[in-house]
């Protein structure tokens, strides 16, 4: 059941990065120009995320467990500190370069499977990378 609902969950997410454009690399770089010829129309579908989020830890708030699992697995910390900064800075520059982040990445193999795979393997490749840094390893 619980693969069930994460291949639905995966394909309802899918369905709805290329539905609002997000697997589009030149609209996203359009909304990160803003001082040039600017595309809003992301802002609406960041601001649609946020509410949704806003109700779906509304209703967490309330509910005494999960539905397909023991516990939440919920973000274990607030600290801000100059890591979460600077990767922060480089997922966007990341985003900003590619017009891709991981999850339309992934998607995009679906539609435009060349470009897509030259940016999900150089993701992996920092996924190696930053796994392979002795100050990250967890022997």
């Amino acid at each position: 059941m619980r693969w069930f609902v994460a291949l639905l969950s995966g394909t309802l997410f899918g369905a709805g990065l290329a539905l609002s454009g997000m697997m589009d690399p030149a609209r996203v770089r359009g909304f990160l120009d803003i001082f040039g010829a600017w595309d809003p129309t992301l802002a609406f579908v960041m601001g649609g995320a946020v509410i949704v989020m806003a109700g779906a830890w509304a209703i967490q708030r309330q509910m005494k467990g999960p539905a397909l699992d023991e516990t939440f697995s919920l973000p274990g910390t607030t600290k801000l500190d100059a890591r979460l900064i600077g990767g922060s800075a480089l997922f966007g520059a990341g985003w900003g370069l590619a017009g891709l982040c991981p999850g339309p990445g992934i998607a995009s193999l679906s539609t435009s499977p060349v470009p897509a795979a030259t940016f999900v393997v150089a993701m992996i490749a920092g996924m190696a990378l930053y796994a392979a840094l002795p100050s990250n390893r967890k022997d």
